[in-house]
């Protein structure tokens, strides 16, 4: 049975990538998956949660992988209002996004929030992505690299290109790979995964079936800027040392505490931007 879903209609429901083994981040990732990499006393993943709880999220769906187990224990099946599900990836050593993104197909049927699970933000920056077929974006600055977009007048994305790839004087957009996907894209979405993944090209990054239906026209995204506050992606340890300043206690202040019901949440302190030391950047490449 099919759904309507309005354009209108705030997004509940969030799809988490964390199959991959993280290897730019060992030993770090020797005995924990990435998404558990502690920053400032609280791992990826549990700032993650935490936003999306404060977001009003509904639903989790986690693409596993690389001990996948330490994910499953942590989060359990409920924390706060959020139902979590998993999805476990066999082929996560010898595969990349692509097939992640790929491997939920037959788990959702509603719009939904796309999230790397290397990806530490404050949790304001959702509130511009809660509804259907948006990027998160940064400004693109001469120290990142990876995947970007250019734009239009209207702001949408009007294509997808490699970091070193030339933009013929239009302005480049890093993106934070943070997406917010209708229905109806998502359907259109998976028939090109499909294609991709019976070729044989379970190595890609999906960002390729984006660029594709962007150029074709069969899928849209309007940017939000990440700009002005902070976000980074961790893919090094020398990520993980920059996330660290940026989320530092000095530069955040603890207003409240909130009790989530899974046990491992006790505690979680909210926290509120008070002074960012620069302007928030992404980094490097593309990963899982």
């Amino acid at each position: 049975m099919k759904h309507s879903y309005p354009d209108n209609k705030r997004i509940t429901t969030a799809l988490l990538l964390a199959a991959g083994i993280g290897s730019r981040l060992y030993p770090l990732t020797k005995n924990e998956p990435k998404c558990l990499t502690i920053v400032n006393g609280m791992s990826i993943l549990e700032r993650l949660i935490f936003n999306l709880n404060q977001q009003g999220f509904k639903r989790l769906i986690v693409v596993t992988g690389h001990l996948e187990n330490h994910i499953r224990d942590f989060l359990g099946n409920q924390v706060g209002d959020i139902t979590i599900d998993y999805i476990f990836s066999p082929l996560y050593k010898t595969t990349n996004n692509i097939y992640s993104l790929w491997m939920a197909r037959e788990f959702i049927n509603e719009p939904f929030l796309l999230l790397e699970s290397d990806l530490v933000f404050d949790e304001s920056l959702l509130n511009a992505m809660l509804y259907p077929d948006k990027i998160a974006v940064a400004k693109m600055q001469p120290w990142m690299d990876g995947t970007c977009v250019i734009i239009n007048k209207s702001k949408q994305v009007k294509a997808f290109l490699a970091g070193n790839a030339d933009s013929f004087g239009e302005i480049k957009y890093k993106t934070v790979n943070i997406y917010s996907i209708s229905l109806n894209s998502w359907h259109c979405i998976v028939k090109r995964l499909n294609k991709h993944i019976s070729d044989g090209k379970v190595n890609d990054y999906y960002e390729i079936v984006f660029a594709e239906m962007i150029a074709d026209g069969s899928l849209s995204f309007k940017i939000v800027s990440f700009g002005g506050k902070p976000w980074y992606e961790i893919d090094t340890i020398e990520d993980l040392a920059e996330a660290e300043k940026l989320f530092s206690s000095d530069n955040y202040t603890c207003t409240e505490s909130v009790t989530l019901s899974q046990p491992d949440f006790f505690n979680i302190q909210l926290i509120n931007t008070v002074t960012s030391p620069r302007e928030a950047t992404g980094t490097l490449n593309v990963t899982k």
